[in-house]
C-alpha cells in the first residue's frame, strides 16, 4: 500500500467547510470533502452560512456552527476511508477578517481537549467563546470606528501606508472596537484572547491558542506592513490591552506544534503531524496558485479579482496589501472590481440576443487593438475602484460619445476592464519583468480572444489555470511547506511537482506602443469621471451617458 506521505487544507469559508488532501509525491489531490452550513447544519439557521441582523449592517456566524462542522468534516473523511496517520502536517485558511472571541478559561479547556476522546467538540468548547456570533467580513456596521481609527493615527492614507489598506468596515480593528463599545460590559476582564477565523481554527487542532498569520493579520487594520509587527498606534486607537489579547503575529510558515492528541485518539492522526500556521482565503489561493515574483493572477467571474505579488508595494487608498504568504520578505496586493462577467455578459446579449460568446469573441476579432483611439468606461453598479457608476465613451480626441457600433462597444468594453486593472495594479506597486505572467482563472478565461486582449494590455504573456479550489489547495501545499521552510527550502521549490499553467496567449509585438499610450489617457479620463461624480454629489449634475443600447 502507498506510505508517501499527505498534506491535509481546511478551508472555512463563509457558507461552507471544505478539506483537500494532496499526495506528497506528486501533489496530486487525493480527497476532497465539504460541509455546507445552511443544509447539513440547519439548527444554526444562517442563509448563506451567516445572520443578518435587524439593522441590515451587522452580519455575523455562529461560531459552534464551524466547530460542529470540523466535526461532521472529520467524520465525513473518516467514513470514505482516508487515513488520517499518513498526514505529516496540516494547515488551513478561513474567511478574511471574521473574530472569534476567548471567554476567559477557554485556553484550559483547549488543553484538555488532549486528554479528551469520545466527545464532540462542539459539546467540549461551547461554554468558550464571550460572543456566540461572531462578526465575519460581510458587516458593514462599523462607519463610527472607521472614522475614529483614521482620525486618531493622522487620516485614512497614513493608515494605508502602515496597514496596507485605509479603514474598512469589515477589518478586525474596527469590529473588535465596536465590540468593546456595545458588547458586554465587562468585556476586557472576561475575555482572554482574540482570535481571527483562521487561528481560531488552528487553535482546535493545537489544543491550545494559535497564533495570528502575519498574512492574514495585514487584513485588520492593525499591522504594520515594514516591521511585521503590530502598530501600537493602531492598537491603542482600538482597545487597550489590545496586543495581550491578540498575541504576537508569526510568520506563515511557522509550525505550531504538533498536532492536538484528541485527533490522534479520535480519528487517527499521527502523533507526529504538524499544525501549520492557518491563513486567510485570499492568501491560500494565492498559494494554491502558486504566484512568483512579477505575476499577476486574475479571476474572470462575477467580480474579477486581482491578486499581485509585490516586492515594493505603494499603499493606497484603494486596493489591500498584505503580507505575502509564501515569501517572507515580499507583499500581495489584492484588488476588486465589481463589474466583472455580469457586465461583460449584458453586453453580450444585446449583442448577440441567443447569449452567444462566438459572436463577442467575432467583434473582438474584427476591430483592432486600441479600438482606433475609442476608450470606454463600463460600471453598471458602483465600483469600488474608482468609486463611481455609469457608462462613458470617449472618441480618439476625448470627447464624448453617446453610443458606438456593436463591434467598437464590445472592445471598449474589454479594454477599457483590463486597462483598469492594469492602471491600478501597477498603482499599487506591480512592475512586470521578464519572466512575469498573467495567470487567468474564474469563468471568462475560456475564451481565448478575451485573454488575447488582456495579454495586449499588459504586455505580457497570458497563463490559465484551472483549479478547483484553489484555497483549500493552497492551504495543502503551505502544510507541506511548513516542515521544510526551515531548513531553507522556498515555497516554490517544495511545490514544483505540481502542475503548470498553460500558456494561452502572448502580446502583439505593436501592443506596448498601443496600450502605453492608451493607459495614460485612461487614467486622465478616469480622473474627469471621478470629478464629475464629486461635481454631481456637490449639486452639480453629472455627465451619465446611459447604459448601451446594441
Amino acid at each position: 500500500m502507498d506510505s508517501s506521505p499527505l498534506y491535509l487544507g481546511f478551508d472555512f469559508s463563509t457558507q461552507q467547510l471544505k478539506a483537500v488532501v494532496v499526495d506528497g509525491k506528486n501533489l496530486d489531490v487525493v480527497h476532497h470533502s465539504s460541509v455546507q452550513f445552511d443544509s447539513e447544519l440547519p439548527e444554526f439557521r444562517t442563509q448563506g452560512g451567516v445572520h443578518v441582523h435587524a439593522d441590515g449592517l451587522t452580519v455575523t456566524s455562529p461560531v459552534l456552527m464551524w466547530v460542529k462542522a470540523l466535526d461532521l468534516l472529520l467524520a465525513k473523511m473518516e467514513g470514505a476511508g482516508l487515513d488520517f496517520s499518513r498526514v505529516a502536517a496540516l494547515s488551513g485558511s478561513a474567511q478574511q477578517h471574521g473574530s472569534v472571541y476567548w471567554r476567559r478559561g477557554a485556553a484550559e479547556t483547549l488543553r484538555r481537549l488532549k486528554t479528551s476522546s469520545t466527545s464532540p467538540l462542539h459539546l467540549l468548547l461551547q461554554d468558550c467563546f464571550l460572543l456566540s456570533d461572531s462578526p465575519v467580513w460581510m458587516d458593514s456596521s462599523t462607519s463610527n470606528q472607521c472614522q475614529q481609527l483614521e482620525a486618531a493615527v493622522g487620516g485614512a492614507r497614513r493608515l494605508a501606508e502602515t496597514t496596507g489598506s485605509r479603514a474598512y468596515e469589515r477589518f478586525t480593528a474596527n469590529q473588535i472596537a465596536k465590540v468593546l463599545q456595545t458588547g458586554p460590559p465587562n468585556f476586557l476582564l472576561d475575555c482572554e484572547r482574540i482570535s481571527l477565523v483562521s487561528s481560531f481554527a488552528a487553535s482546535i487542532f493545537l489544543g491550545d491558542y494559535g497564533a495570528i498569520d502575519l498574512s492574514d493579520g495585514s487584513g485588520m487594520n492593525l499591522l504594520d506592513l515594514r516591521t511585521r509587527t503590530w502598530s501600537q498606534a493602531c492598537l491603542d486607537a482600538t482597545a487597550p490591552q489590545l496586543e495581550r489579547l491578540l498575541g504576537a503575529p508569526q510568520p506563515s510558515a511557522s509550525i505550531l506544534g504538533p498536532v492536538c492528541s484528541y485527533f490522534v485518539h479520535r480519528y487517527g492522526f499521527s502523533p507526529r503531524c504538524k499544525v501549520v500556521t492557518f491563513t486567510g482565503d485570499n492568501p491560500a489561493s494565492l498559494a494554491g496558485m502558486r504566484l512568483q515574483e512579477g505575476d499577476v493572477a486574475v479571476s474572470l467571474g462575477t467580480s474579477d479579482t486581482l491578486f499581485l505579488w509585490l516586492q515594493q508595494p505603494r499603499p493606497a487608498l484603494e486596493g489591500h496589501v498584505f503580507c505575502n504568504p509564501v515569501e517572507p520578505t515580499a507583499y500581495m496586493a489584492l484588488l476588486c472590481f465589481k463589474n466583472g462577467s455580469l457586465t461583460r455578459e449584458r453586453i453580450r446579449d444585446q449583442l448577440s440576443p441567443g447569449g452567444s460568446w462566438e459572436g463577442f469573441s467575432a467583434a473582438l476579432r474584427a476591430t483592432p487593438p486600441g479600438n482606433n483611439g475609442i476608450i470606454g468606461f463600463y460600471f453598471d453598479r458602483m465600483e469600488i475602484t474608482p468609486p463611481a457608476v455609469g457608462v462613458y465613451r470617449f472618441d480618439a480626441d476625448d470627447g464624448e460619445v453617446s453610443q458606438l457600433s456593436a463591434q467598437q462597444e464590445v472592445r471598449a468594453l474589454v479594454e477599457g476592464q483590463f486597462l483598469s486593472r492594469r492602471l491600478h495594479a501597477e498603482r499599487l506597486g506591480h512592475a512586470p519583468a521578464a519572466g512575469s505572467r498573467v495567470l487567468a482563472t474564474g469563468g471568462a478565461s475560456s475564451n481565448r480572444e478575451l485573454l488575447q486582449v488582456l495579454a495586449d494590455v499588459f504586455d505580457t504573456s497570458v497563463y490559465t489555470l484551472h483549479l478547483s479550489d484553489s484555497t483549500c489547495l493552497g492551504s495543502a501545499y503551505r502544510a507541506l511547506h511548513g516542515l521544510v521552510a526551515e531548513s531553507g527550502v522556498s515555497f516554490r521549490e517544495s511545490v514544483r511537482e505540481g502542475a503548470e499553467p498553460q500558456l494561452v496567449a502572448t502580446p502583439h509585438p505593436a501592443a506596448r506602443q498601443v496600450y502605453g499610450s492608451m493607459l495614460k489617457r485612461y487614467a486622465r479620463l478616469e480622473e474627469r469621471i471621478l470629478q464629475t461624480a464629486i461635481q454631481g454629489a456637490a449639486g452639480t449634475p453629472p455627465s451619465v451617458t446611459p447604459l448601451p443600447q446594441l
